[in-house]
């Protein structure tokens, strides 16, 4: 892994991300890129050409120099850093920038949810780069002072669909050589499976995968619970896994990760790290 995005904003939140970021960056020797999106107004951007030049080289040096006091942190020692401002205004632009500059993995910083009256990352721009990102997103909500991607699950129905996040997942896990976890929650009611009946589809779906290769058969977990969110948390609690992975489908959004809103609930629910793949 080369180089990590972070988007900053100069929250917390941002120190967070950046600081998960740095120890990854350490243990992978990687870049760390950071950005920050002035997203000017409409009322900047229709002034005329002298005075717009003016108001975005303030606002540009304004946001460097917040950038040098925010840097100045001792986990930063040793990896390098590269500063970008830009004037994104749509979250769609990180995707392109990302992809621009060969970025392996973008981290961010999100508050989640705290009550039952917010929604999917309500005013977060964490899921608005999930729904736009071809990179994979980790998502961080809390400090990550000794931060390490070790032990991994990777839940999901093993539906054909899946195998571009698949393929993904395994090849930025075998880089960090974390121990995976392939996690497959069974149901009760009419979504039960038998034993056999898992087993076919999760074999069928690495055979396609892997290219008849059934060694990552092994690492395939039944976990039976009475949701798909609670099995998550359930096996990612009991083996005190790092971070939990999941497939998304973009720009669909984080509800179409199994069905309804469960990706969501995962995202902004789970205390651990959240790691996403697109579809």
């Amino acid at each position: 892994m080369k180089k990590i995005l972070v988007p900053i904003d100069f929250s917390n939140y941002s120190e967070y991300a950046l600081q998960a970021a740095a120890l990854l960056a350490k243990q992978q020797n990687s870049e760390i890129v950071v950005l920050h999106m002035l997203g000017l107004s409409e009322a900047v951007l229709i002034k005329n050409e002298a005075q717009e030049a003016s108001e975005a080289m303030y606002y540009m040096k304004l946001a460097e120099k917040r950038f040098n006091s925010f840097l100045d942190k001792e986990y930063l020692e040793g990896i390098t850093v590269t500063q970008l401002v830009q004037n994104y205004k749509i979250f769609s632009e990180i995707n392109d920038l990302a992809l621009k500059n060969d970025i392996d993995l973008i981290v961010m910083g999100s508050h989640g949810t705290s009550g039952l009256r917010e929604e999917v990352f309500i005013g977060s721009n964490a899921e608005k780069v999930v729904r736009t990102s071809d990179i994979p997103v980790l998502i961080i909500k809390n400090p990550m002072d000794n931060f390490s991607i070790k032990e991994v699950v990777f839940a999901c129905d093993f539906k054909i669909e899946n195998i571009r996040p698949y393929h993904n997942a395994m090849r930025l896990f075998d880089t960090l050589n974390a121990n995976v976890h392939l996690l497959y929650i069974n149901l009760p009611g009419e979504k039960f499976k038998s034993s056999d009946q898992m087993e076919e589809s999760v074999k069928e779906f690495l055979f396609k995968a892997d290219a008849g290769n059934l060694d990552m058969y092994s690492k395939v977990v039944y976990y039976c619970d009475y949701s798909v969110e609670s099995g998550i948390f359930n096996y990612s609690n009991k083996i005190k896994a790092d971070i939990i992975a999941i497939p998304t489908h973009g720009r669909r959004g984080l509800a179409h990760f199994f069905n309804v809103s469960i990706g969501e609930d995962i995202a902004n629910h789970a205390n651990k790290p959240v790691l996403t793949f697109k579809i």
